[in-house]
């Protein structure tokens, strides 16, 4: 787990601006010769806080405190055995000091890491976790026991709750023999929903667009007084990138099955190539059950090294005509990859789907807009462990914010490419591979703690996340209630444990549990050298991608703004031109795409309180909006990032 800011600052709340706490008077900061304090006056500050606390009233004449007495320099006085602490700084004199109008209250978690479990072999428990009767917190070493009379008692450091232990359970206590558990520990389960899985024995699925539209050409050289220019069709750039892919997973995973199926006004499924293709049409792209079973029952026995011949001429033999079945074809190939863990869905198309399920052009023309296909057909292959990668041409418009759900979901690339990057695309998606399946991340803290942006408002939060691979980051954002923002000044510490469960690439079940704490303090004394910004930008791309997709854009809009000035006012005090570029970059593409919906969208000109629906913001991102919108979904910080390129250029 790693924090954006070295304490949890426990006074920050949602729209807090200048205007609402007092500022000194010029009277009281030192007279004319220096400035008003500009920062609000916290009216939670700690006792230490040296600070004038207490604004006079007007008119009330303001006594200075009575001198103390002098001392006898005749006596001795006994020497300090250490020097007390410093005097905390005054006003503006705080060199470094931010004023907070983001919540810096954020936790990054980098899954690829922690699912890993062969770079954690030291972690591992062979005992199972002891869980709190009412939040099921797991007992850990920074827990405390006390023994009360014949029985051992562990009072929860994250509800209060006093928990009896078993003689089991008390027998974790500390001790040189058998310590509690530490603050990270892996705990492995003996039962596993399945048998051993090799990792070349995952399928990959390439679905290809074969409609008339894959026909558009493109000049990839100038004619010259003795040749004529060279164009190359959309079809032709993805034959070329597929044949590239099959030559590359011969060389690095020969044992690796690679299945084939292609879209057009029907689906076409080649498989590896060597048997009879099997062509569905008609009535057949309407019924979801029966390309579900159509596509789980298609064997692909060969592995490339067997298949590396016939299904390249496949490839070669492919022709563009026809409309564009994309959700029947998308169907069959999540269903045929689901019969392996891990396995991946590669899809090249250029056009809207407008024929069988999930069609989408006549859905634009109409009011008849279902996002469910997409989504149900998501979570399938999430919980399949199957990862479905999205690549579209650019120039075109195949609804990428509809489709786009699919690799959103399931862990996979979204992009637009052109003839010339299909090729490298591809080969990327193919480098992504699944480190655990079923993934679900509990978060907990102390009570008093919630979470903003986020379904459930208790100290306890819950968020499925399916499949993870390397790489994967997820941000969460927390704060203190009002009322029990007193309670937590008081406190020295506050409580954090992750539980993260997941099942291996080998389907067996594993739980994570990782416990840390940190110091409170108040907005007014946060330093910019205490602040992550790489987090808080992350989190900031991360959580206003997720707003716009749910269609709050005018939340994400304000959250935005909150980013862009805590990034100036840090850049100010800590200037970082690369933090600057990387983020700026993804705060200032984000606000465009607030803004382009916010002023194109009738209902937020009626009623600026109003949110559009999911279905009306969808409809309003454009591919290459949705593209930045989904990229900066997956953002990560920039040494977990596989390019440093920024997302969205």
């Amino acid at each position: 787990m790693e924090f954006a800011c070295s304490h949890v600052v426990c006074n920050w709340m949602p729209d807090r601006t200048a205007g609402l706490y007092p500022t000194l008077p010029r009277s009281l900061s030192g007279g004319a010769t220096r400035t008003a304090v500009s920062r609000p006056l916290s009216v939670c500050d700690h006792d230490y806080d040296n600070r004038i606390a207490v604004i006079p009233q007007p008119g009330v004449p303001l006594m200075p405190p009575p001198l103390p007495p002098r001392k006898d320099s005749s006596k001795k006085q006994p020497r300090p055995r250490s020097m007390p602490p410093p005097v905390p700084p005054r006003g503006l004199e705080a060199r470094g000091e931010v004023p907070l109008k983001a919540n810096v209250n954020v936790l990054s978690l980098t899954l690829g890491r922690l699912v890993d479990i062969s770079k954690a072999p030291c972690l591992q428990s062979i005992h199972s976790p002891v869980y709190c009767g009412k939040c099921r917190a797991a007992m850990s070493s920074a827990s405390t026991l006390q023994n009360q009379l014949k029985k051992t008692v562990w009072c929860c450091e994250f509800c209060g709750r006093e928990n009896i232990l078993s003689r089991t359970e008390a027998g974790l206590r500390a001790s040189p023999r058998r310590p509690l558990p530490g603050r990270d520990v892996l705990y492995l389960s003996e039962d596993s929903d399945g048998d051993y899985v090799n990792l070349d024995d995952m399928l990959v699925v390439f679905c290809v667009d074969i409609s008339g539209s894959m026909s558009v050409t493109y000049e990839i050289s100038a004619g010259s007084s003795v040749r004529s220019p060279t164009y190359v069709s959309r079809l032709q750039s993805v034959q070329d990138a597929l044949q590239r892919a099959l030559s590359s997973l011969l060389q690095t995973s020969p044992h690796r099955r690679v299945a084939l199926v292609t879209f057009n006004d029907e689906v076409t499924v080649y498989g590896d190539g060597t048997g009879v293709p099997l062509t569905l049409s008609d009535w057949s792209l309407m019924d979801f059950d029966h390309l579900k079973m159509q596509g789980e029952k298609y064997s692909t026995p060969h592995c490339i090294a067997e298949s590396i011949y016939p299904l390249t001429q496949r490839v070669k033999e492919l022709r563009e005509h026809g409309a564009t079945a994309l959700g029947p074809a998308a169907l069959v190939s999540i269903a045929m990859a689901s019969r392996y863990t891990g396995s991946k869905v590669i899809i090249c198309t250029d056009g809207q789907a407008n024929i069988g399920l999930g069609e989408l052009e006549q859905a634009t023309q109409t009011s008849d807009y279902s996002p469910f296909f997409y989504s149900q057909l998501a979570k399938e292959a999430s919980d399949s462990g199957v990862i479905v990668s999205v690549l579209t041409f650019e120039g075109t418009d195949c609804q990428l914010a509809e489709v786009g759900r699919l690799a959103d979901f399931t862990g996979g690339r979204v992009n637009i490419v052109n003839i010339n990057s299909v090729s490298t695309e591809i080969q990327s998606v193919l480098a992504d591979n699944v480190l655990a399946t079923s993934v679900t991340a509990t978060l907990l803290s102390a009570e008093g703690i919630y979470f903003p942006y986020e379904d459930d408002s208790a100290h306890k939060l819950v968020r499925e996340i399916g499949n993870v691979t390397e790489g994967a980051e997820v941000t969460f954002q927390f704060a203190v209630k009002p009322e029990s923002i007193e309670s937590f000044q008081r406190r020295d510490r506050v409580p954090f444990q992750l539980q993260l469960e997941f099942k291996t690439r080998e389907l067996q079940k594993a739980t994570r549990i990782v416990t840390d704490q940190r110091r409170v303090t108040t907005s007014s004394w946060v330093w910019a050298g205490s602040l992550n910004m790489e987090v808080l930008g992350v989190h900031c791309a991360q959580l206003c991608a997720r707003l716009t997709m749910e269609g709050r854009v005018l939340e994400a809009q304000k959250q935005l703004r909150a980013q862009q000035d805590l990034l100036k006012d840090l850049s100010e005090e800590r200037p970082s031109p690369k933090e600057e570029s990387v983020y700026g970059n993804w705060i200032s593409t984000m606000s465009v795409i607030c803004e382009d919906l916010t002023g194109h969208n009738p209902e937020y000109e009626e009623n600026n309180d109003l949110q559009a629906s999911n279905s009306t913001v969808v409809k309003g991102l454009s591919d290459e909006a949705a593209k930045v919108v989904y990229q900066m979904k997956r953002a990560r910080t920039a040494g977990k990032r596989q390019s440093d390129q920024p997302l969205g250029s």
